[in-house]
């Protein structure tokens, strides 16, 4: 795979594509199927590219973002999960049919309720105008 920084010569629109080879952009462009996304001219030609050299220092400190980002999100969904644990009532896998239970026995709770379901459950839920969330959760794995 290459990847060129391609110019159209009409609107000077700047972008870049991916292609098998440079056969193959001459390839396209031939059969007429390279055209800008801006003005939809035939006109497009490659620019020159420079290598794109990523050095391990920059990786590393890339790596050590995304690690940040990734615990900044994590600490945000334990909260979260906290939060649910303290001020709802747990029923497990039985998520569904309770929903259902409060919903159409008008039986009120003292808490909301929080469980598990599948996709297909709560696509259901809705349809049926149960008012029903999907959050993530991360399994506490430290005990």
């Amino acid at each position: 795979m290459i990847k060129y920084s391609l110019t159209c010569k009409k609107c000077d629109l700047t972008f870049e594509s991916w292609f098998a080879s440079s056969k193959e952009f001459e390839n396209l462009k031939k059969r007429k199927f390279m055209r800008c996304h801006n003005c939809n001219s035939l006109d497009i030609e490659k620019s020159l590219m420079a290598p794109n050299l990523i050095s391990k220092k920059f990786r590393e400190k890339k790596d050590e973002k995304k690690i940040k980002k990734y615990n900044k999100i994590k600490k945000t969904i334990t909260e979260y999960q906290k939060f649910i644990k303290n001020n709802f009532e747990y029923v497990g896998n039985n998520f569904a049919y309770e929903a259902r239970s409060i919903h159409y026995n008008k039986k009120k709770k003292q808490k909301g309720i929080y469980g598990s379901a599948s996709q297909e459950e709560v696509k259901e839920l809705k349809e049926e105008g149960i008012d029903a969330q999907v959050i993530p959760w991360i399994e506490d794995k430290s005990n």
